[in-house]
């Protein structure tokens, strides 16, 4: 256990810290599945909708550091091929 003033407040500060990165995540992962499914209903139109708002989601995540840039663009790009193969 943590035993200096300065141990302690890291402490706390890194357990805030890992509430906020769980809820990012999730909603990283949300937002994915979210897209898969529409992909798997072949709605295009509504995938193309979408697709600006999940770009947005990923790189703001990606930009925290939740994920990683090249991770962001991997799954951009393999969606939106799904997307134009529809």
């Amino acid at each position: 256990m943590a035993n200096t003033k300065s141990a302690i407040k890291r402490v706390r500060r890194i357990s805030r810290q890992t509430i906020i990165n769980k809820s990012r995540k999730s909603k990283f992962k949300s937002a994915i599945k979210k897209m898969n499914s529409i992909i798997d209903n072949k709605d295009k139109k509504k995938a193309l909708a979408f697709l600006p708002k999940l770009n947005s989601e990923l790189m703001r995540i990606a930009k925290s550091g939740i994920i990683k840039k090249q991770n962001a663009s991997r799954n951009i790009s393999r969606i939106t091929k799904k997307i134009n193969s529809l």
